[in-house]
């Protein structure tokens, strides 16, 4: 869990209520994310699947019907994680994925998903179609406070993107 440093600078009521806010978010997207793979792997067991992680899933799930290089993986955000090569070779061991080399440039590999990928897929489809249908019928999270939460998340997201660009 995040928290303010003992050392960090004095802050006024509001830029310290601010702060808190933004750590608990923090943690919150990073709780979310933990939750989000636990999820996947308890329906994994559930269906008795064992030779796929959860990372791999959503690998899988947001490839889509895409084709991409190995490098336009973490470009288009299908893939968050390190050792993207591991989980490529991996999924392609196990029959998951396939990768031609490029045509026109024979150091890029193009990856697109199998029939057994496209089938895991429709699996997680239906995982998450049950989930936002349960998370609808309970009347935890309306439509709006969704796009609400969304809106936020890409802003953030905006905003951590344009620091990274300056870093450099």
């Amino acid at each position: 869990m995040l928290s303010t440093a003992p050392d960090a600078p004095v802050l006024d009521g509001s830029d310290k209520a601010y702060l808190v806010g933004y750590l608990d978010n923090l943690s919150l997207i990073e709780r979310l994310h933990r939750l989000l793979l636990d999820v996947i792997k308890d329906e994994f067991e559930r269906l008795d699947v064992y030779d796929l992680t959860p990372v791999q899933a959503l690998l899988l799930y947001n490839i889509g019907e895409n084709e991409v290089s190995a490098g336009e993986l973490k470009s288009r955000g299908y893939y968050q994680g390190s050792n993207v090569s591991y989980n490529l070779k991996k999924l392609v061991d196990l029959g998951y994925m396939h990768h031609q080399r490029s045509e026109v440039d024979r150091r890029s590999v193009r990856v697109r998903l199998t029939e057994k990928g496209r089938r895991m897929r429709v699996t997680l489809a239906q995982l998450f179609a049950r989930q936002s249908d349960a998370l609808m019928k309970r009347g935890l999270v309306d439509v709006e406070a969704m796009e609400d939460v969304n809106q936020m998340l890409k802003r953030l997201e905006r905003f951590w993107t344009e620091q990274i660009r300056y870093i450099y």
